[in-house]
């Protein structure tokens, strides 16, 4: 969760960036870079294309900049535009997955347990892949972002009681999803 002090920075930032001084928004990127990646790869479940995503995000984010409106939180309405450009790219291309994303454990896991830990992931990657947009959004944000109900329905519009229900059913249907694969 972000810190008061850190959204009155963001703010100044925000105003800096918009009357000229790029290196602002340059310290944005900086600061949120990792959590807008991070969201983009839940949708797309690779790397490449993550990272792709999380750019597009801060070029659509820069450009509307200075339509930004400071009755929201900088970060929300972030998440916002980075989750909307996942939207669009996974449903004009559907996602892409790597087959098996398994990355080394530390101490002693034996390689047969990365492995089953590794396609576990990527069954659940492909369940997620399979919900309904609203689902999707609410479940990562909420589950894997740990973000309030609240904040949920800002990012992906709607009330926040639309937000608990979305969370509830994304959860029903994934557990379905994964019991049949």
């Amino acid at each position: 969760m972000e810190s008061e002090p850190q959204a009155a920075a963001d703010e100044d930032l925000v105003r800096a960036c918009v009357g000229g001084d790029r290196s602002a928004f340059d310290m944005l990127v900086v600061r949120y870079q990792r959590q807008v990646y991070r969201l983009c790869y839940r949708f797309v479940g690779n790397h490449e294309d993550a990272s792709e995503l999380a750019q597009d995000a801060f070029v659509r984010a820069y450009r509307a900049l200075p339509k930004f409106e400071r009755t929201a939180k900088f970060t929300t309405w972030l998440h916002r535009i980075a989750v909307n450009v996942c939207l669009d790219r996974v449903g004009a291309k559907g996602p892409r997955h790597e087959a098996l994303d398994v990355q080394m454990a530390a101490g002693d896991e034996r390689a047969d347990d990365r492995l089953m830990r590794g396609e576990r992931a990527a069954r659940v990657r492909a369940a997620i892949a399979r919900l309904p947009e609203k689902q999707r959004a609410t479940l990562i944000l909420r589950a894997y972002h740990d973000l309030p109900h609240e904040e949920v329905a800002k990012i992906v519009g709607g009330s926040t009681g639309s937000s608990k229900t979305n969370f509830f059913h994304a959860l029903a249907k994934l557990k379905k999803l994964l019991e049949t694969t």
